[in-house]
C-alpha cells in the first residue's frame, strides 16, 4: 500500500492499525485520539494473553520480544503514533500511553515470578519431583566457643567489668617487657612462640636490647597493657581473644587457643576482692555454689601470684592463674604503686567450655564435624 493511500485511508478510519504494516509508519501518520486509545487497549489485550499462555522462560522472552522489544516491539511502535495525533489531544494520548505500559510491565512481571516459581501453568522441571518429602531446615547456631565467650561476657559485665579487645599480632613491649617478663625469661624463647618474620621495626616502645620484633600474642594480658597505657584508674575490664603457642595438639592442649583476662585496677585492691570475683564468677558458670581455692604460684606480672581451682563434680579442677599485679607492671604505664593497686586472672575458654559440655578432646573443637557440633 503507497503510504499517500495509507494516510487517505486513515484519515476515512479505513485502515486496520492490527496488521503489521502499522508497524512501520511515520510519526507523522495522522491519527485521532479514539483510534490511537483503541490500538492501546488491543495490544494490552493482546501482551495480557500472551503473557498468560507462556509456559517457559523462552516462551515468555518471546513475548517480551513482541510486545515490549526496544526495537520491534509493538509498544515502540505505538509510540511513534503520537506524532500524528493533534497537539490538543497529546496529553490524553501520553497519559493514556503511560498506563498501558505500566499494567504491561507489570503482567509481565508477574509472568515471570509465575513461570521462575513453577506456578500452576508453568512447565515442570522433569528431575525436580515435587511429591519427594522435604528435608527439615536447619537454623545454623553460633560454635560452642563463641557460645561460651558471650557468655562470660555477660557474667562478667554484670560484676562491672568492660569487655576490651587488641591485636593478635603484638610486639616484645606488650607481650613480654611491660609484663615484667625479662629477655632471659623461658616463656620469651623462640621456640615457645610464633615470631613474624619482617623487617621492621615496631616504634611504639623499642626494646633496649634490640629489634623490638613481632609474634603472635601469647596471651592477652597485651590487651591489658594498651588499656593502662591510655586509661587512668580505676581500670575494670575483660579482655577475650584467641592466643598462640607452639604447642602439640593433643586432647588437653593445642597451639591456638582462647584466654579471658581479667584486670581490676583501684585503690586499696586485694586478695580478697579477687577471690569474691572468682567465686561469683564460678558461680554463675557452674549454676551452683561451687567452692573454690587459691594455691600460692608465681607469674612474673603478680606478686604474689596465684592457681585458682574450684571443685566440680568431684574433684578440684584447675580454674588459672591469677594474683595481685606486680608494682613494676604498674610503673610500666605509668601507675603509681604507692597509690593503685589491682588484681589479674586469666582463665582457658576451652577448658571452661569443654567442663560445661563434658568435652574430652579439645580437637573436637576444631575439627568442624557437624556431626559434634550440633549438640550444642
Amino acid at each position: 500500500m503507497h503510504q499517500g493511500d495509507a494516510l487517505r485511508r486513515c484519515e476515512l478510519g479505513l485502515l486496520d492499525f492490527s496488521n503489521d504494516f502499522w508497524c512501520g509508519m511515520s510519526s507523522n501518520t495522522v491519527i485521532t485520539l479514539a483510534q490511537f486509545i483503541k490500538e492501546l487497549d488491543g495490544f494490552s489485550s493482546d501482551a495480557q494473553a500472551a503473557f498468560d499462555s507462556a509456559q517457559t522462560a523462552e516462551d515468555l522472552e518471546n513475548a517480551r520480544v513482541e510486545y515490549l522489544g526496544a526495537r520491534q516491539g509493538r509498544l515502540k511502535s505505538l509510540q511513534k503514533l503520537l506524532g500524528g495525533i493533534d497537539v490538543e489531544e497529546k496529553p490524553a494520548a501520553g497519559k493514556k500511553l503511560n498506563e498501558v505500559k505500566t499494567n504491561v510491565q507489570q503482567s509481565f512481571e508477574v509472568a515471570v515470578q509465575r513461570v521462575a516459581g513453577g506456578g500452576a501453568t508453568a512447565v515442570r522441571d522433569p528431575l525436580f519431583d515435587v511429591t519427594v518429602p522435604g528435608q527439615k531446615f536447619r537454623i545454623g547456631k553460633l560454635h560452642p566457643i563463641t557460645q561460651t565467650i558471650e557468655e562470660l561476657k555477660d557474667i562478667m559485665g554484670r560484676l562491672g567489668f568492660s569487655s576490651v579487645d587488641g591485636p593478635e599480632v603484638e610486639d616484645e613491649w606488650h607481650n613480654f617487657e611491660a609484663l615484667n617478663i625479662p629477655g632471659d625469661h623461658p616463656a620469651r624463647d623462640p621456640l615457645e612462640n610464633f615470631y613474624v618474620a619482617t623487617s621492621e621495626r615496631n616504634s611504639e616502645r623499642p626494646s633496649s636490647e634490640g629489634p623490638n620484633q613481632r609474634l603472635l600474642r601469647s596471651q592477652t594480658s597485651t590487651v591489658q597493657i594498651r588499656v593502662m597505657e591510655r586509661t587512668q584508674p580505676p581500670v575494670r575490664i575483660i579482655s577475650l581473644g584467641r592466643v598462640y603457642r607452639p604447642d602439640t595438639a593433643d586432647a588437653t592442649h593445642y597451639p591456638m587457643f582462647h584466654q579471658m583476662e581479667g584486670l581490676w585496677v583501684d585503690r586499696h585492691v586485694s586478695l580478697a576482692h579477687l577471690k569474691t570475683v572468682l567465686k561469683l564468677f564460678a558461680t554463675s558458670y557452674l549454676g551452683e555454689s561451687v567452692p573454690i581455692r587459691i594455691r600460692p604460684s608465681f607469674f612474673p606480672f603478680t606478686e604474689p601470684s596465684v592457681e585458682a581451682d574450684y571443685f566440680w563434680n568431684g574433684r578440684w579442677v584447675e580454674f588459672g592463674g591469677a594474683g595481685i599485679v606486680d608494682p613494676n607492671v604498674l610503673a610500666s604505664v605509668g601507675y603509681d604503686p604507692q597509690i593503685y593497686s589491682g588484681f589479674a586472672f586469666g582463665l582457658g575458654v576451652e577448658r571452661l567450655c569443654m567442663i560445661r559440655h563434658k568435652i574430652t578432646d579439645i580437637r573436637n573443637l576444631y575439627t568442624n564435624d557437624v556431626r559434634f557440633l550440633r549438640q550444642f
